[in-house]
């Protein structure tokens, strides 16, 4: 499922219109986003939640070349799937 096709099955679920299904993804999505900018961990319970984790940095080896290169420390983001959503797609 890509996003237009969650935005239409939100707008047919919710009997909404798409543009406001579209509206309510995007505040979903950019406030998510807002809160792991800010270190701050989201959590729906049943769903799953959703953390900011600091990768250090590392050597790694260009598979091309074989040489060694280093790779910049970087925050990841990580999804931890609830129980419910764990149990309904086993």
């Amino acid at each position: 499922m890509n996003k237009t096709e969650l935005i239409d099955a939100m707008a047919s679920d919710a009997g909404i219109t798409k543009a406001a299904a579209k509206k309510a993804l995007e505040s979903f999505l950019g406030n998510v986003e807002g809160s792991l900018k800010k270190g701050n961990r989201v959590s729906l319970v049943g769903f799953g939640s959703w953390s900011v984790s600091k990768r250090n940095a590392r050597e790694g080896r260009n598979p091309s070349t074989g040489k060694t290169i280093q790779i910049a420390a970087k925050n990841v983001v990580k999804f931890k799937a609830g129980s419910e959503l764990a149990s309904s797609v086993n």
